[in-house]
């Protein structure tokens, strides 16, 4: 299927909204494709920049845009159609809801295993016959070969018909990558959803949604983790834009 695609400092984007997103990766997973999804913002994009493989990689998926100064800088552009704001949370909150009239099966892959245990109380809680099929926090470290054999013949074993990926970005990008060709199923690379889910995160309030502050939010919450992440991060993003440019193109998904 020919989809075109807006192009904000090297990265392409799906522009469509949070509902028709979540609807597009339910019809993935019921159809167990190939193919891996990001969730991108600005640090994302200043990552890309510097890598090439990193953003080759990305491009190769399905990018939403999950920040409000992608968005501002899509606006820039006046072109259509616009890319949309898909927050991460949304699109995972939405996509176990909607999945559960076609009996999605999801797995969960990242965190810890306290935050799963809540996340997976919570859900259960939240979305009635939601089908959780499995979940795995793996070593804060890199896993060897064994460990990644065991995981993923876990994840397939546990007949999911998707994986949802929060290791922290860039690791979740190529793990998403990796997941698809070797469990034959979408993965999503999803960010900080399960710990803002499970409530192990506060979520910003929504006019810092709404107002492009909830990186001020996240970095109050989280100094020491974030600070270089945004000072060096949306310098590199201004730049990536300036110097890569906008535009629209097709390709095919």
């Amino acid at each position: 299927m020919a989809i075109e695609t807006q192009s904000i400092g090297g990265l392409e984007f799906h522009p469509i909204g949070p509902k028709d997103a979540a609807k597009y990766v339910v019809e993935l997973a019921r159809n167990r494709s190939c193919a891996h999804v990001h969730l991108a913002n600005a640090y994302t994009i200043a990552l890309a920049d510097r890598e090439d493989a990193y953003r080759r990689l990305i491009n190769q998926g399905v990018a939403f845009a999950d920040g409000r100064p992608v968005i501002w800088f899509s606006r820039l552009t006046r072109q259509t159609p616009e890319i949309q704001q898909v927050r991460g949370l949304d699109l995972f909150l939405d996509v176990l809801d909607v999945g559960r009239s076609s009996g999605v099966r999801h797995f969960l892959l990242g965190s810890t295993d306290e935050v799963l245990a809540r996340l997976r109380a919570s859900l259960a809680e939240r979305f009635e016959g939601l089908e959780i099929a499995g979940s795995y926090s793996p070593p804060f470290r890199a896993l060897t070969a064994e460990e990644i054999a065991d995981q993923d013949e876990l994840i397939r074993q546990s007949d999911a018909d998707i994986v949802w990926v929060g290791l922290g970005t860039p690791k979740q990008d190529i793990e998403a990558r990796r997941l698809t060709m070797s469990t034959a199923r979408p993965a999503i690379a999803v960010g900080a959803a399960f710990d803002f889910a499970s409530g192990a995160l506060p979520i910003a309030p929504i006019w810092m949604q709404r107002s492009g502050l909830e990186w001020a939010f996240r970095l109050a919450s989280e100094p020491r983790r974030l600070w270089r992440r945004y000072l060096f991060g949306n310098v590199r993003f201004v730049w990536a834009v300036v110097h890569r440019g906008f535009g629209a193109m097709e390709r095919r998904v």
